[in-house]
């Protein structure tokens, strides 16, 4: 059986603490001027949250494998029901900064980039989305062609988180580099350090919500790096970050239990305390239900999501199969954050007026939860990814 055991919940509770104290004071003001905080990446390093997943040697904690998942998650959750996008700094910082490396690198690559990344020193990112290429992250038109000794990249990136922060160190970009034999198109992964000439970074996005992640698109014209910025082998690309995709369909559930909590515990206090007609709102069923049914809501994601990680973890021991992690991934996937985005709605209902104001927190999380149905997997893509799970007929 899978449960998060006393470890997991004593670290909930460093992580709580560190959210409350270092990101809650601050966050609102960050929101209103769209402000990265970069200084606290390193304090989020120092706490250990990029590591959990590393091998020591590169300054995590995991020891030997791929680490606890679990925990991630945990943290994830944890800086989510305070901000939304301080969550997506640490998923998108592990799961598509790190991850591809610590997966696929070489050991010159994951020595150059992870210890600086797992200090919060630096931040990473992967540029898979691009103007014309969504869901369907096959269609890619970024092409990296072989000169010599260097890839010659050439393209678009669209929608790339943690991509432009002072502390960014490296992108890995998928691109075409050539064609396969059934005509399908060869894509490949390559990594682009930040400066590199050709490498344009275009300026932030005026997002709907998520205004303190850092999200840009990018630019390569005639961008040449070394052959050895590879990441795996030529043509690997497809299945690394379907791959990729995979573990952070888990982490954005995460987020979205971390929302949806939010929403709960400020629904439950703002009910037991705002008073109309000489009573607290609360007392009305039609107050109380919908608070009764969030709470269902929360659990069941919650419930979920920690199954979804578990067998994570578990496939890293062997004991399971990337079938059953992929399905449990887009299961958990749509369902917590269909969930948050009721939650916010019905926590927005719950405060009246006020909840239509930017003083109060549940504003900033309605406007951060929507992109939860989108990112990682569209909830479209999640149900065809359940279906052909259950072995319906595709077309």
């Amino acid at each position: 059986m899978f449960e998060l055991s006393q470890e997991h919940e004593d670290f909930r509770k460093v992580v709580r603490d560190f959210a409350e104290k270092e990101v809650a004071p601050h966050i609102a003001q960050w929101d209103r001027d769209e402000h990265f905080p970069t200084d606290l990446v390193p304090k989020m390093g120092e706490l250990g949250l990029f590591g959990l997943v590393v091998p020591e040697e590169y300054g995590g904690s995991a020891g030997e494998g791929q680490g606890d998942f679990t925990s991630l998650c945990v943290a994830i959750e944890e800086l989510g029901r305070v901000d939304q996008s301080i969550g997506i700094t640490l998923s998108a910082g592990v799961g598509l900064g790190i991850n591809p490396i610590l997966t696929y690198g070489s050991d010159e690559q994951k020595a150059r980039y992870l210890p600086d990344l797992v200090a919060g020193r630096a931040l990473a990112g992967f540029g898979l989305t691009e103007p014309e290429a969504g869901s369907d992250a096959g269609a890619t038109r970024t092409r990296a062609t072989r000169e010599g000794d260097d890839w010659v990249i050439n393209g678009a990136k669209a929608f790339i988180t943690n991509s432009g922060t002072d502390i960014t160190s490296v992108v890995t970009v998928t691109a075409r580099t050539g064609t396969n034999d059934d005509g399908s198109a060869r894509i490949s992964a390559v990594m682009v350090p930040s400066g590199t000439p050709g490498f344009t970074v275009e300026p932030a996005y005026h997002k709907l919500g998520w205004h303190v992640s850092d999200t840009h698109g990018l630019t390569f014209e005639d961008c040449r790096v070394p052959a050895s910025n590879l990441l795996g082998t030529e043509g690997d690309g497809f299945k690394q970050f379907l791959k990729t995709l995979d573990d952070g369909r888990i982490a954005i559930s995460a987020l979205a239990v971390g929302c949806a909590q939010a929403c709960l515990e400020l629904a439950t206090g703002y009910a037991s305390t705002r008073v109309a007609f000489g009573r607290p709102i609360g007392v009305n069923q039609g107050i109380s239900f919908q608070v009764a049914d969030l709470a269902v809501m929360v659990e069941a994601a919650r419930l979920l999501t920690y199954k979804a990680a578990w067998l994570k973890d578990e496939l890293h021991e062997g004991r399971r199969t990337v079938r059953e992690v992929k399905h449990a991934a887009a299961i958990a996937k749509l369902h917590s954050t269909e969930a948050a985005v009721t939650a916010t709605r019905i926590a927005t209902q719950v405060f009246g007026g006020n909840g239509f104001m930017e003083e109060y927190p549940v504003a900033r999380f309605y406007r951060d939860a929507k992109i939860l149905e989108i990112g990682e997997g569209t909830s479209e893509v999640q149900r065809m990814l359940i279906a052909r799970g259950l072995g319906l007929p595709q077309a």
